[in-house]
């Protein structure tokens, strides 16, 4: 929008706007900083035409969101800075995510994994020493003063040794460096004896571990020869919790078509063994998993349906008071209902690859984030930055991330900056490339829009109803607090 004068006295600010399946007579607004208003279809004609009525509740609600000013607006345009700076104050640090896949090996065969894995006893596929310690050496050249140090294979249990060195490395060199520093791991956690346990309690570690379902789903994506894998882990989780607590393990379920018939099963699962979060992770398109696709895969309206069914179950069953929160919905919910970023790098804008997030591969190449790795495994090394003996600067200055950084911006993509949920979105050039060949993208037939708009529509769908007990377990999510009160719509003003 333009900064015209409109009739009879205010001025338009920057805003887009989008109509709601399920929100009859109702228009999104949203500002350039991610507030939004719903406006009647008559309101919404007059605030575009600029005769809104200046003694309207509507029109004090737009002011005070900074969506039309009156007079002088260059106090508003600093207010408006200002939230804009905080929105996108995840730039200001560099990566702050230093992913370290310190082998390749696995026990597994997962249907829909996306690493070119190796058996347990192959060699040559585990990170070495040496490019342990160049891997640390570019995560203190790196900015970031708050770091996560993630864990990946393959299976990481496997290279055990290699993990400890890591981090007692890191810790020795920041009694100097004084980095605010979280480790994290990826694992079935099979393999986590007593000593393994006792050294991630030591550290404050935060485990994640796969959990599909019921166990004759998780057996089925998740299969291991002749044994019980669900059983296996679900015993493994249970010795995590008790060695460093119950809020040290979490779990993720990663969607098949078998999956997508059975969201009340899935949900019941998380529910009976005592999680507070389950995250509905949709297949993922890159690296192998794309060979299995056409066997488990399903459409983007199917899972769109899965998550709406899913989300409506997770939500009735909060409303008696079974609390339980779906992560990538408290994920989306932070980014529009409050004006602070979150660590998610799909969702960032300029994109979190390379910016966000650095991954040290096994054999020391660096890659601008896992996907990135994923798709080098299928033979393309468009986003590889280099390797752990280039140093942070040149990595930065790589070809790869002036791609990523060209292609990266949702706000200059054709398609993504005139989108309502632009604020709340983010761009993916990896996921662009793997799916149409180009870091750009095709909005129109862009799977990663499609999906994002389907699940920003039902979540406004739910906003523009307020009902006031959505409304407390939603904000809920956001605050991590436990809902309590009538919720008034104040809140999340």
């Amino acid at each position: 929008m333009d900064f015209r004068p409109a009739e009879p006295g205010y001025r338009h600010l920057p805003f887009r706007f989008a109509h709601i399946p399920g929100a009859d007579g109702k228009v999104l607004v949203t500002s350039e900083v991610g507030e939004f208003e719903f406006l009647g279809e008559t309101e919404f004609r007059e605030f575009v035409a600029g005769g809104l009525p200046p003694g309207s509740d509507t029109y004090a609600d737009l002011q005070g969101k900074h969506f039309l000013v009156e007079g002088d607006a260059s106090t508003a345009i600093r207010l408006l800075a200002a939230k804009y700076r905080t929105r996108k104050s995840f730039l200001r640090d560099g990566p702050a995510l230093h992913v370290f896949v310190v082998t390749l090996r696995c026990d597994h065969s997962c249907r829909y994994c996306q690493v070119s894995r190796r058996s347990p006893n192959e060699s040559g596929f585990d990170m070495s020493e040496e490019t342990a310690l160049a891997a640390i050496d570019r995560l203190f050249e790196a900015p970031s003063r708050a770091i996560t140090v993630e864990f990946q294979g393959g299976e990481p249990l496997l290279a055990f040794p290699r993990i400890r060195q890591v981090v007692e490395v890191i810790e020795e060199r920041n009694r100097t460096e004084r980095r605010s520093i979280i480790y994290t791991m990826a694992s079935t956690l099979h393999f986590a004896s007593d000593e393994m346990l006792a050294f991630f309690r030591e550290h404050n570690f935060q485990l994640s571990t796969s959990l599909d379902g019921p166990g004759w789903l998780h057996n089925a994506n998740r299969p291991m020869p002749r044994r019980d894998s669900y059983q296996r882990t679900v015993d493994a989780i249970e010795r995590a919790r008790v060695a460093l607590g119950p809020h040290s393990v979490s779990a993720l379920t990663t969607l098949t078509r078998a999956s997508l018939e059975y969201p009340e099963a899935i949900i019941d699962e998380y529910v009976r063994l005592g999680f507070p979060t389950i995250f509905l992770r949709p297949l993922s398109p890159f690296g192998f998993a794309t060979r299995s696709a056409r066997r488990i895969g399903y459409t983007t309206g199917e899972y769109l349906h899965f998550y709406e069914r899913s989300l409506a179950y997770i939500l009735k069953l909060n409303r008696e008071e079974i609390r339980l929160q779906e992560a990538y919905t408290s994920i989306l919910l932070t980014h529009i209902l409050t004006p602070f970023p979150t660590g998610y790098a799909d969702l960032r804008s300029p994109t979190g690859s390379g910016l966000g997030a650095l991954v040290y591969n096994y054999d020391g190449q660096i890659y601008a984030s896992d996907e990135s790795r994923m798709l080098a495994e299928m033979g393309d090394r468009t986003f590889r930055l280099g390797c752990v003996h280039d140093r942070y600067a040149d990595l930065m200055a790589s070809d790869a991330m002036r791609l990523l950084l060209a292609t990266g911006v949702a706000e200059a993509l054709p398609g993504c900056s005139d989108c309502a949920f632009l604020p709340y979105c983010g761009a993916d050039p990896v996921f662009n490339l793997t799916r149409e060949g180009d870091p750009v993208g095709h909005r129109p037939s862009n799977e990663h829009c499609q999906k994002h708009t389907g699940l920003f529509q039902i979540l406004f769908r739910y906003l523009a109803e307020a009902d006031p007990a959505v409304m407390r377990t939603f904000l809920s999510w956001v605050t991590h607090e436990v809902p309590q009160g009538p919720w008034d719509g104040r809140e999340a003003a």
